[in-house]
């Protein structure tokens, strides 16, 4: 829905406000008694301030909005989910990847996952891949958190995304887009990042330049 070109929206609108529309090369209104239930991906709070969605629709649309909790907020549900992606991979690939070490899934649990379960499967298709035994290799592909970080977690949700894409933008030298940029590197796309970088308030720090000592005048 967040996706939704323009015109598509002025359509989209007459169908919910007047209950009309006519067919693509079509010269009848017709008339219709419809229900509709849209979801995306996308903030669309966000999308309406950046002009890329009309407001008008918005509201129409947010009449009973529900919102499914993020992978963060039901992390109980990583392990059944690593089995699931991890079947699939096996079936598609015809491999016997089946153990899943207790290391690899504290880790796995204790992560913060930004880009929810898109990113999950992305990172366990990754470990799949460099795994050359029978058991799920993690390698490299998350920040295992040592005990200060464990003891002294984030406050909030909203904290622990803000560090995860700081630190995958100090990563990448602050590279939003492309192959090494921060969301290649999240799973995620970089509209979707500059997004959240917006609302959560993050900016590239501006470089400080070496300041330019005063001349002795006596080395003249």
């Amino acid at each position: 829905m967040g996706d939704l070109p323009a015109d598509a929206q002025v359509k989209l609108l007459r169908v919910l406000q007047n209950g009309e529309f006519e067919r693509v090369g079509g010269s009848r209104t017709i008339h219709v008694d419809v229900r509709v239930v849209a979801a995306t991906h996308q903030d669309l709070d966000e999308a309406v301030h950046g002009g890329r969605f009309r407001s008008d629709l918005f509201y129409r649309l947010n009449v009973f909005p529900i919102r499914p909790p993020t992978l963060a907020e039901r992390k109980e549900d990583i392990p059944a989910l690593v089995r699931s992606f991890l079947h699939k991979l096996n079936m598609k690939f015809g491999r016997r990847i089946e153990s899943i070490p207790r290391a690899t899934l504290d880790a796995l649990m204790a992560y913060s996952w930004p880009g929810n379960v898109r990113e999950l499967r992305n990172i366990v298709e990754r470990c799949f891949i460099v795994s050359s035994g029978s058991s799920l290799e993690l390698g490299e592909w998350l920040v295992v958190p040592d005990r200060t970080t464990l003891a002294n977690p984030p406050a909030t949700l909203e904290e622990a995304q803000r560090e995860h894409i700081v630190d995958a933008l100090e990563r990448t030298a602050w590279r939003v887009s492309g192959e090494r940029g921060a969301a290649r590197l999240l799973g995620i796309k970089p509209t979707t990042l500059e997004a959240r970088m917006k609302k959560l308030g993050i900016v590239r720090p501006s470089r400080t330049l070496p300041q330019r000592l005063p001349t002795d005048p006596t080395l003249h």
